[in-house]
């Protein structure tokens, strides 16, 4: 077998390294097509689990009456933890701002209302709470989930919290709790999207009625 070698007085590094950093270059590439095909694959998850559908913010009498809608389901762990024993403990999150061009937000209400979700093993009884009252029990999971589902009438501010004839901004969250589950399975909830559980925040605007 021949052995090639570089004619005298010719230096073939430029050429060698142009060659190399194609390679690279195409390596690169086809790693980067291989993972956009991975993410394509992987299924879609709309809000880890929870997705807003609607909501609407009224003046009544009484005050300001919060309703809103969801959609959602438990993931495999939570409801294997659920049906453990484990309570969940869901945080619905209301924020109400007028917006100022001249400084920060004008914050007029932020509230929240906890949910406690439980399963009694022996009496093999569901057990849903509203902010550590409010107790009602169920015979199945969908039919408490449905608590979370339609979050109901909820009275977030009294009668004249809003300025009249004025533009505000609703923002309403729903998530999971993580920091009342039990330490180990905090720590797994880091790591594990199955673990946590909220949809995203989403504003809608609000008029108030002129006087």
């Amino acid at each position: 077998m021949g052995v090639f070698r570089p004619a005298p007085g010719c230096d073939y590094r430029p050429a060698i390294g142009h060659y190399l950093l194609a390679q690279i270059s195409q390596l690169l590439l086809a790693c980067c097509l291989l993972l956009a095909g991975v993410l394509c694959a992987l299924p879609a998850r709309a809000g880890d689990g929870i997705e807003f559908v609607d909501a609407a913010l009224q003046s009544t009498e009484e005050g300001y009456i919060l309703s809103s809608n969801f959609s959602l389901d438990l993931t495999h762990p939570l409801e294997d933890a659920l049906m453990r024993g484990i309570p969940l403990y869901f945080k619905l999150q209301l924020e109400v701002s007028r917006p100022r061009w001249y400084w920060f937000d004008d914050v007029a209400i932020k509230t929240s209302r906890s949910f406690r979700l439980s399963y009694n093993v022996l009496t093999r009884q569901y057990r849903a709470s509203i902010d550590g009252s409010l107790h009602r029990n169920f015979s199945r999971l969908d039919e408490m989930l449905s608590l979370l589902r339609h979050t109901g009438r909820w009275l977030v501010a009294e009668p004249g919290a809003l300025k009249p004839d004025t533009a505000y901004s609703v923002g309403v969250q729903l998530s999971l709790d993580v920091s009342q589950l039990p330490k180990p399975i905090q720590v797994s909830a880091m790591g594990s999207g199955e673990w946590r559980m909220s949809s995203d925040w989403v504003r809608f605007a609000h008029k108030t009625e002129a006087k």
